[in-house]
This record gives structure tokens, C-alpha cells and sequence, in this order.
């Protein structure tokens, strides 16, 4: 036994210095969406609590930005997980690949995207089209493409208010910001936009109708306070935290409810993951309990401390088989 105990003892000693981890890093580095981060530092609030292994550290840095501080390789100056609110795109993963790193998935609940405004503003219903219609680069005006020449809704339409497109929404290094372009500008994009916009359907005006507002939705929050016109674009678990300041708006006839977004009902819903770095499990201490702690019913359950602070748990089945693949750390897209 002490003959094995030693010889497991090197053996991560070795791991430990082929990835250049030095003993003094005895705390888990987390960064990533700035959607997930109240979720994840929940959770690590949580383990840090047990009193056997420090608080993670958790930043907000978006989760494009996360992707590239993640797989860019293994070792104690790069994080251990990082927090996202899409799925990792196949470019990341060869990222991940090329630096040595080995993902590893875990789908945590769901989220909606919301449009939302200052209780003091006006309340509006809309549809993806009039979104669209708003933010887009260029749409199409009498069967031809031309940049956007929407300055107030009621250009778009006589039903919404006779006040001035402004939106504060998420940078291009932001989650939010892909889902929404997918959810949203992709899905209701007009033919002739598509035909002739080799781009896509996903750029957004730049005349100062969309207000990149950064990955700080507390900030988002302040300018929609000061601004009872302007519109804000966030996760719901967000709007959920700030439900006596802000009030959210249906999209296609459907309000973003808990409720309608499990159900599927709220067009504008999106998953959200973690990805926790392999290499690093059995190195840095408290990442195999730090999964355990998220994959929880205690945490991600229906009545879990995450559903709380509006995070959309899973359906159960999909729970126990996340969690069971998450304790293997079963290698993404294996």
C-alpha cells in the first residue's frame, strides 16, 4: 500500500509539472459568460462553503472571450473552466485541441433572451420581423436592400411608439449576442437580405441605434433607469433578478416566463453550458467537487438553489444523463 501510495504520489507530481501547475495553485479559475456567471459563482459560493477547498474565482469575460483564455492550453496561468452561453463552435474546439486541452461539456439549464425596458417605459409586444427591422445593417424596403432607414419604432410599425430606436445589447465576443443573432436577425431576415448579403443576416446597424453596452448587464440596468426609451437585450435570469426595475416584452404573442421558456413556448431560448478543462481534474483541487456541486438536484434541480436566481433546469432524464457523463468527464464531441 505505501508502495502505491508513493508511486500515485509521483504520478501526480508528474502531471502536475508536465503541465507547468505549480502547488501554490489550490484554487479553481473560472471565466465565461457573463449569462452563467451568477449561476456558477452560486455554485462556487456553495463549495466554498464546505470549507475543504477554497472559492473559486470566477470572472465575466464573455463567452467568446472565455473560449479563447480556456483552450488556449494547460497549466496554471489558464483557467479551469469556463462559463458559456452557447455551445463551443467547432473552431474553438480545434483551438482547445491544438493547445492540449480537452473539453469537457456539461449542459446546465436554459435561458431566454429578452428585450426589456425601464417599468417607466412603454410596454410593447413584438415580433421577430419588427426586431429585425430595428437592428439589422440592412433590410429590404420595397423588394430592394438598402441600409437600414428606421430611425423611431413607428417607422416600422404605426402600432409601436413614436420614439427613437435605441437598444443596449451585448458585444460580438458575447454568447448572448450569437444566440440572438441566431434566434433572432437569422430567423426573421428577409429573402432579399439573405440573397444579397454575402455576410449573413446577422450584422447589426452601427449608426447608433444598437449601443454595444459591454459583458456588465448591472450597467445595462443603470442606462435603462436614466433612459426609459432606450431597450436593453439580456439573459432572462437577469431581468428575473431585476423584476421591480424591468419589464420584459412578449416576442411573436409569447412573454418570457420561466414557464414558457422550459416549456419551449418563448422563441428566443437558448441553453447554457460549462466546460471544464480535463487535464487539469485531479490537479487542481476541488474540480471533480465543483462538477459534483453543479450537477446537483440541490443546485440545477427544479427547486435547486440555481431555479432561484432563474435558471431553467433540464428535464429529469437529461439531468441524470448530463450529470452521469459530466463525474466520467466525457471528452466533448467524442
Amino acid at each position: 500500500m505505501k508502495k502505491f501510495l508513493l508511486a500515485a504520489s509521483a504520478a501526480s507530481l508528474a502531471l502536475a509539472a508536465s503541465m507547468g501547475v505549480a502547488a501554490a495553485r489550490d484554487q479553481i479559475q473560472i471565466v465565461g459568460s457573463s449569462t452563467v456567471f451568477p449561476f456558477t459563482t452560486a455554485v462556487a459560493e456553495k463549495l466554498g462553503q464546505g470549507g475543504q477547498f477554497k472559492t473559486p474565482v470566477v470572472e465575466s469575460t464573455g463567452t467568446g472571450g472565455g473560449m479563447k483564455l480556456f483552450c488556449a492550453g494547460v497549466g496554471e496561468n489558464t483557467p479551469d473552466f469556463t462559463n458559456a452561453s452557447r455551445a463551443m463552435k467547432s473552431k474553438e474546439l480545434e483551438t482547445c485541441k491544438a493547445g492540449g486541452v480537452t473539453p469537457v461539456e456539461i449542459k446546465v439549464g436554459f435561458d431566454g433572451i429578452v428585450l426589456a425596458n425601464s417599468k417607466a417605459g412603454a410596454a410593447v409586444d413584438l415580433t421577430k420581423d419588427q426586431i429585425f427591422k430595428a437592428l439589422a445593417k440592412n433590410v429590404a424596403v420595397d423588394g430592394k436592400v438598402v441600409a437600414n432607414p428606421y430611425v423611431n419604432w413607428s417607422d416600422i410599425d404605426a402600432s409601436l411608439p413614436a420614439t427613437k430606436i435605441e437598444v443596449l445589447g451585448p458585444p460580438p465576443t458575447s454568447g448572448t449576442r450569437d444566440a440572438f443573432v441566431e434566434l433572432v436577425m437569422d430567423a426573421a431576415c428577409q429573402e432579399e437580405v439573405k440573397a444579397a448579403n454575402e455576410k449573413g443576416c446577422g450584422e447589426i446597424r452601427e449608426d447608433g441605434a444598437f449601443i454595444e453596452a459591454g459583458e456588465n448587464d448591472n450597467l445595462i440596468v443603470q442606462k435603462l433607469e436614466a433612459n426609459t426609451n432606450a431597450f436593453g437585450i439580456f439573459g432572462f435570469s437577469f431581468l428575473d433578478q431585476n423584476a421591480d426595475k424591468l419589464q420584459g416584452h412578449k416576442v411573436d404573442g409569447v412573454e418570457p416566463t420561466f414557464e414558457n421558456i422550459a416549456s419551449g413556448d418563448y422563441g428566443v431560448s437558448r441553453s447554457l453550458f460549462i466546460y471544464a478543462k480535463k487535464e487539469h481534474v485531479g490537479v487542481i483541487p476541488g474540480m471533480a467537487e465543483f462538477i459534483a456541486e453543479y450537477t446537483n438536484d440541490a443546485a440545477w434541480g427544479p427547486e435547486g438553489y440555481l431555479a432561484d436566481k432563474g435558471l431553467i433546469p433540464l428535464p429529469d432524464a437529461d439531468r441524470a444523463k448530463v450529470a452521469e457523463e459530466a463525474k466520467a468527464l466525457k471528452p466533448f464531441g467524442s
